[in-house]
This record gives structure tokens, C-alpha cells and sequence, in this order.
């Protein structure tokens, strides 16, 4: 398993160039010019073009690209165009609200997707499988900033139960992290109750309930566990919906996470944040990837690494 999971770092690293050398190139096609941005509205001429050049953005694009990759092999991904500050810092202290989100979200969505799929697999055609099925389908259908602001309404303004925005105690996290769930526990639950149908209509479900079990034990210790390496794959990849997911959810609730850093970046140019932060995200997604394949082991001692 420690060769197999170093042979899944190694095949990461062309991954990562890829991002590096994608985002360099599309934060540089977005109309702009971050130098008279921060030089000001009413800057001069001169003053614009000193500050490009202490900003290194007079160089060519290649000469960029290599100084940016060069920093990066040191651990320095630069200096934020804005703040003026090291672009690691701002990106880190960004990320452990993120996470915070992310992870509630994640759990939110595995707990009550895993659940719903379940019981609804289990009572096939039934009142409670239409209407979850039902409820899944709006819960994809809805924009995260439509339902973001509909929660807001009613659990802020109209009931006034809940925090409307901002980072704080456990009560600031309810509204954003369910309306970051919402879409993710609705496939969760599809997937589920769909992977779990097959599951049951195998033999040796049938064997289990011929044998006397319950309908709990069957359906739990027999047929959950053998659907279960699916079920992680697809909540492995909503990690990664998640946290580009935040992005929205973050400016509506105002959090003070990587998402909302990255919209604030784009909007002054800030070239080195939106790529410290991008490939700080491409990181997170290609280790979060490999726990996920690890785990096959776990669930299934069967699987071999070679």
C-alpha cells in the first residue's frame, strides 16, 4: 500500500504542473491590467508603468511563468499584488475556514445521502422513496446562491433563528453549510439507493434472508457493506464540488474563505493569490483522491495494491 501510494504522489506532480501552467495562462487573459489597478484611478502614466515593472509584469509571460515556478519549488508563492503580503499566508489563513465549511458540508451530506439512499432502496416505489427522490431532485436542481439567499430569508430575516452572514460560532455554520450540502446530499442518496438496489437483488441477499435475518441485519451488515466502495468514490469526488462549490456559497454568506479570496483576487487582478489559492485547492483534491483509494482497502481487505 506505501508503494501504491507513492506512485500515486509521483503521478500527481504532472497533475499539479498542468494547473500551474493552465491558471498562469487564464488569469492572464482576463481583461485588465492589475498594475494601473493598484497604482490607482488617478495615477500617472509613469507611476503605472514603474509599478509593472516592480511587479515583474513587464517581463515576457515564459519569463513569468519560470520565476513563478521557480518560487514555487522553494516554497514561495509570491507576494500578493494587493495586500502585499506573502500570497501563503493570506491563502492559508483562508483555507482552515474553507475546510471548516467543506467538511461539515461533506459529513451533512454522507450522513443524511447515505441514510435517505438507504431507507429508500430498502422501501422501493413507497411514499417516502417518491418523496426523497422528489426532494433529491430539487435538492440538484436549485442554484447554491439562489438557496443560499432563500435559507437566509427565511431562518435570518422572517424567523430570525439563525446568524444571516459571517464566520463565528457553530450557529454561523448551520445555514452555509446545508445550502453547500444541499446538491451533494441529493446525489449522494440517488447514487445510493440506486447502487443499493442492485446490491439487494444479488444472491447472496437473497441466501441472508432465506437464512431468517432481519430486514435491518440484510440490508445493514450485508448489502450496505458490499455498496459501500461506490458510495466513497462519489463522496470522494463531492470533496472536490465542495470546495469549488464555496466559492459561491462564501460570497453570499460573506465567509472568509478561499473562495471568497479567490473573487476578491480576480476582481483586483491579483494574479499570485488566484494562483497560490487554485493550486492550493488542486493539492487538497489530488490528496483527498488518494485517501479515497486507500480506503478500498479497508472496506474490501480483497483489493490488492500492486
Amino acid at each position: 500500500m506505501v508503494q501504491y501510494a507513492l506512485r500515486r504522489l509521483l503521478l500527481a506532480i504532472p497533475t499539479l504542473f498542468g494547473v500551474t501552467l493552465l491558471v498562469f495562462a487564464m488569469v492572464r487573459l482576463l481583461p485588465g491590467d492589475p498594475a494601473s489597478a493598484m497604482a490607482g484611478v488617478h495615477a500617472t502614466q509613469e507611476y503605472v508603468e514603474q509599478v509593472r515593472r516592480d511587479l515583474g509584469l513587464d517581463k515576457p509571460l515564459h519569463v513569468q511563468y519560470v520565476r513563478f515556478m521557480a518560487g514555487l519549488f522553494q516554497g514561495d508563492l509570491g507576494t500578493s499584488i494587493r495586500t502585499g503580503l506573502p500570497v501563503g499566508e493570506e491563502v492559508w489563513s483562508r483555507l482552515i475556514p474553507t475546510l471548516e465549511l467543506t467538511l461539515v458540508s461533506l459529513v451533512l451530506a454522507t450522513v443524511l445521502g447515505v441514510a435517505v439512499g438507504v431507507v429508500s432502496a430498502s422501501k422501493p416505489y413507497s411514499i417516502f422513496d417518491y418523496a426523497s427522490m422528489f426532494g433529491a431532485l430539487v435538492g440538484l436542481s436549485a442554484p447554491v446562491f439562489w438557496l443560499g439567499l432563500m435559507l437566509m430569508l427565511l431562518f435570518s430575516v422572517k424567523l430570525g433563528w439563525l446568524p444571516a452572514a459571517s464566520r463565528g460560532g457553530i450557529a454561523n455554520l448551520v445555514l452555509p453549510s446545508v445550502t453547500l450540502a444541499a446538491s451533494s446530499v441529493a446525489l449522494v442518496a440517488r447514487f445510493t439507493r440506486s447502487t443499493m438496489l442492485d446490491v439487494l437483488r444479488q444472491e447472496y441477499v437473497a441466501t441472508a434472508r432465506a437464512k431468517g435475518l432481519s430486514q435491518r441485519v440484510v440490508v445493514l451488515r450485508h448489502a450496505l457493506r458490499n455498496a459501500l466502495i461506490p458510495i466513497v468514490t462519489i463522496i470522494g469526488l463531492r470533496f472536490g464540488a465542495l470546495l469549488s462549490g464555496a466559492v459561491l456559497t462564501e460570497t453570499v454568506f460573506a465567509w472568509p474563505g478561499v473562495g471568497r479570496l479567490m473573487v476578491d483576487s480576480i476582481g483586483a487582478r491579483d494574479y499570485p493569490v488566484v494562483q497560490g489559492a487554485v493550486l492550493m485547492l488542486a493539492v487538497a483534491f489530488v490528496f483527498i483522491n488518494l485517501v479515497v483509494d486507500l480506503l478500498y482497502g479497508v472496506l474490501n481487505p480483497r483489493i490488492q495494491y500492486d
